[in-house]
Order: structure tokens, then sequence, then C-alpha cells
């Protein structure tokens, strides 16, 4: 798995998402976005991992992962997540790395 300050720091960044919004796995680690997709894959821990997709709004999960996304009012263009309408904006000057 990732150095262990890296691992908290991703899984601080999907425990930071509110209910009805998601973000991007390049928003949690922008140099390496599969990374994020490893921690998550490999953690012990209760994160809300529905609420990172990929960048085009589309999920790994398939319907496990839309339907507990529906269920929060995430809103949706088909079978992807409408990323102007639910993607988390930074505060301006923040980062996520």
């Amino acid at each position: 798995m990732a150095d262990d300050a890296r691992a908290a720091r991703i899984l601080a960044g999907v425990r930071a998402i509110p209910e009805g919004h998601v973000r991007t796995y390049g928003d949690l680690d922008p140099g390496a976005p599969r990374l994020v997709g490893r921690v998550l894959a490999t953690t012990d821990e209760d994160v809300p991992w529905q609420r990172v997709v990929r960048a085009d709004g589309s999920v790994p999960k398939g319907e496990r992962q839309l339907a507990r996304l529906r269920a929060e009012g995430v809103p949706l263009r088909g079978d992807r997540v409408d990323l102007a309408a639910a993607r988390l904006p930074l505060p301006p000057g923040e980062h996520l790395d």
C-alpha cells in the first residue's frame, strides 16, 4: 500500500466529501489517481468510497455505487455523475495534495 501518511491524507480527503457531492480520483491525488483507488480497495476503514468517481463521471463499482449515490441525492446523467452539479469544488487557493 501507499506510505501511511499519503494513504491517511487520501482517506481524510474521502471522509471530507459531504453527502450529495463527489470528487474524482485525480482530485484526491492529482499525481497518482490510481493510488487513490488502491488505497480505497485495500483499506479496512469505513469511508464513503461511493463518493469517489472517475474523471468522466463514470463509476467503477457499477450499480452498487450508483444506488448509493442516488440515495444521497447525487445528480446523475444516465449512469454517470453530473460532475458540473455534483463535484465538490476546492476553495480558492486550496489543494488536496
